[in-house]
């Protein structure tokens, strides 16, 4: 994209110059592409103030691919190993929608054996950040009961499989029509809006020892009053989230931690649900139907 917009801004180019590989960076080909609601609000120009922005703009963070060559320090990878990343830098520019994307070797890991190209593209940005609320900002164990808002969503379906995967109880809300999905990943569904503090207080009568917002607004406000005297909670959507007590996560490449989410999925513990997948031309209504909000499960681009 050459400027900010609406989804229309969005062009395939064939003659994009193959990029250049650093030191510390791979080159890799790219397979599938993972589309997150994050990508559309680069495109608007929404996250201008926080990342640099160099036009022309390659949206996008994630990634599932084939190494083709590393660069000179790297000794983590060798050509023709299969890697997944989530390759956000502290600019936006060479983003993942790509054939060929320069990763720096931070931002990679290996691909799960057992994943499609598209479901180990759907991995990184959604379940890094559901890993690093949980087990780095939140610290969940066995002996935690966790409620999970927006449980049913893309980061929220994996944080219910990491807090299980814990041996946590987990409640998750959703709307009802999720309900039977979030059973069938092991949390015990409820229903949002009002009344959720009557519903959860009859399932954990003390309150819930984590809390994990992914979604802001009304859960923001109601769930300090959902927890027990010594209970702890995070907001992925809302800094403000640290007046009231919580931590704020902003999720952050990691090689150890993919790494982490890799093995859940090798173990059988960890799933990626496909919404949609479509052709690298077709990104823009990619994003058109991630934005929408109605979909459950990752949205993909397919380079082949």
């Amino acid at each position: 994209m050459n400027e900010y917009g609406g989804p229309d801004v969005l062009k395939l180019t064939n003659d994009a110059p193959e990029p250049k590989v650093g030191p510390d960076s791979v080159l890799v080909r790219v397979k599938a592409a993972g589309v997150n609601p994050v990508d559309g609000k680069i495109r608007e120009g929404r996250m201008d103030g926080l990342f640099q922005t160099d036009f022309p703009v390659i949206p996008g963070w994630d990634l599932s691919g084939v190494v083709e060559r590393v660069g000179a320090a790297v000794s983590e990878f060798s050509p023709d190993d299969e890697v997944i990343g989530y390759v956000r830098e502290d600019h936006v520019g060479r983003g993942t929608y790509a054939e060929l994307v320069a990763a720096p070797v931070r931002t990679l890991g290996r691909k799960p054996g057992r994943m499609s190209w598209a479901e180990a593209a759907g991995l990184p940005l959604a379940g890094l950040t559901a890993y690093q609320a949980l087990t780095k900002a939140l610290g969940v164990n066995e002996d935690d009961t966790v409620l999970i808002h927006a449980a049913s969503g893309g980061v929220g379906s994996f944080a219910v499989q990491i807090a299980v995967a814990k041996g946590a109880q987990v409640i998750g809300t959703a709307s009802p029509d999720n309900h039977d999905y979030l059973r069938k990943l092991g949390a015990e569904p409820l229903a949002y809006g009002d009344g959720l503090a009557d519903r959860v207080h009859r399932i954990a009568p003390g309150g819930v020892s984590v809390a994990l917002d992914l979604v802001g607004g009304e859960a923001l406000e109601i769930t300090p009053d959902l927890l027990t005297p010594t209970g702890r909670w995070a907001s992925t959507v809302d800094p403000s989230v640290t007046e009231r007590g919580g931590r704020y996560v902003f999720v952050r490449p990691d090689m150890t931690n993919l790494s982490a989410l890799a093995s859940l999925v090798d173990d059988g513990r960890l799933t990626v649900s496909i919404a949609k997948t479509f052709p690298l031309a077709d990104a823009g209504e990619a994003q058109r139907l991630c934005a929408s909000g109605h979909t459950r499960g990752k949205i993909v681009l397919e380079m082949d």
